[in-house]
């Protein structure tokens, strides 16, 4: 089944829908609507115009080092053709990533995943509203896959436009409050999301009962278990607002609200499939947050009835996604960048840093990508970094270093971080450095990166 279903549209396995009457014993099923060739040529053209002056667009910004192009290409085509996306997404197979954290690390998998059935595209740069969208179809329309980012409050403007193949639904934290909101305000703009998109198949997780709730009315999902690891910001029934308790396990409410049966389980030790098969994961890509991003791309291709093995295969050559995880020479030294922008992704990467005693540089900024408020920062356990070489940097430097002297751990200030790492305290120790950095300070490092 194809993804570009509009709603209402009915016909039989073999045959076009018809005035006659159905066969009662005629399985029924959601098909897209057919392509025709009416398109008169000045809408050709115009479609034609819209995806040059798109692309122009996107090489300029990339020449003049403006950025990646991955929303200025799509503006512009949209702004000459505004129905480009409904175009663009026929006859494509697409699966969409939405959640808090890891969309663009499982999109890259996703993408990867895909290409056990052919070509496919994806917004790898991040851009994950409809513009982004536009930008990273049009690079390669021919693709019948594609796997798409998409930002959480924006899920319910793109069913509305089309129905995806397949809907993942990571988890849901708080992130940018003066921007997204709480977290409530989201779990109900997926749910209406979803009701949007009735032909999809969902792939939800089952720990966490902010997914759960959005997702647990939907007639398709299979829900995926990796654990709970932050557990704050779902203490709560989202329905009926009751206190869950722990959230280890099986977890259920007053109301009905409960913790699903898991369809795919994933554990430090593999995965298990819904078929009872045991994978072994090998990722490049470290910690448990990935193997459970693995799982998600895994089951999203076999949703498609791709073949598991090479979908695997290919998940488990994906090295770097945009920067993340991946190592870099800067001032002399090998450093290791990983991004965390809000308490959830904070923990998680601290995780990561606890395997081992390299020089620490934290990086907060507070633009509008990032949410003027941190206050977020008072909800981290930093109390874990006791011991460690700490530097911190960024515009809000001051506040970090603040939370961490009432953590009891003892850190250095500096300008930049170019700074930090030609400071004594780095350049006295050995090996790689890690690099902790919110969303807009990691953009900059990565673009450094680019640069060089």
């Amino acid at each position: 089944m194809t993804n570009t279903t509009r709603r209402g549209e009915l016909t039989g396995p073999d045959q076009e829908s018809t005035s006659s009457p159905p066969d009662p014993g005629q399985r029924w099923r959601v098909v897209a609507a057919r392509r025709t060739d009416t398109e008169s040529l000045p809408s050709r053209l115009r479609t034609g115009m819209a995806l040059m002056a798109g692309r122009l667009a996107t090489t300029t910004s990339k020449r003049l080092r403006l950025g990646s192009g991955g929303i200025i290409g799509g503006r512009v085509a949209m702004a000459l053709r505004p129905d480009l996306l409904d175009r663009l997404v026929a006859d494509k197979r697409i699966v969409v990533v939405t959640g808090t954290n890891g969309k663009t690390t499982t999109t890259h998998m996703v993408a990867q995943a895909l290409r056990a059935g052919g070509d496919s595209v994806s917004n790898a740069t991040g851009a994950n509203m409809l513009d982004g969208h536009v930008a990273a179809l049009m690079s390669e329309p021919a693709a019948p896959y594609a796997a798409l980012e998409v930002d959480e409050l924006h899920l319910a403007q793109l069913t509305d436009r089309f129905q995806p193949s397949v809907i993942l639904l990571l988890n849901l934290s708080r992130d940018q409050l003066d921007r997204v909101g709480e977290i409530r305000s989201v779990e109900a703009s997926l749910r209406r999301a979803l009701r949007q998109a009735p032909a999809a198949k969902v792939v939800a997780n089952a720990d966490d009962p902010n997914i759960v709730s959005a997702a647990i009315d939907h007639p398709h999902v299979t829900w995926v278990s990796g654990g709970c690891r932050w557990k704050h910001d779902a203490l709560n029934c989202p329905r009926c607002g009751a206190f869950l308790g722990e959230l280890e396990g099986d977890w259920e409410c007053a109301c009905g609200l409960r913790r699903p049966a898991a369809d795919w389980t994933v554990d430090s030790n593999g995965l298990v499939a819904p078929d009872g098969g045991v994978e072994r994961l090998s990722l490049p890509l470290p910690g448990q947050v990935n193997r459970v991003n693995a799982t998600f791309a895994l089951a999203a291709s076999t949703e498609l009835d791709l073949p598991r093995n090479e979908s695997l295969e290919r998940i488990q050559r994906l090295r770097d996604a945009s920067g993340r995880y991946g190592h870099t020479t800067m001032a002399g030294r090998d450093v290791r960048l990983l991004l965390a922008k809000n308490p959830a992704s904070w923990l998680e990467m601290l995780d990561l840093v606890a395997e081992n005693e390299r020089p620490l540089i934290l990086v907060v900024n507070s633009r509008q990508a990032d949410g003027h408020d941190v206050s977020w920062l008072w909800d981290i356990e930093f109390e874990r970094l006791a011991g460690r070489t700490v530097l911190v940097t960024g515009e809000r430097a001051l506040d970090l270093a603040v939370r961490l002297r009432y953590a009891e751990v003892n850190c250095e200030t500096a300008s930049s971080v170019q700074q930090a790492l030609h400071s004594a305290t780095i350049e006295h120790s050995a090996g790689p450095v890690e690099i902790i950095a919110n969303y807009t300070a990691f953009r900059d490092l990565f673009a450094k990166r680019q640069q060089h």
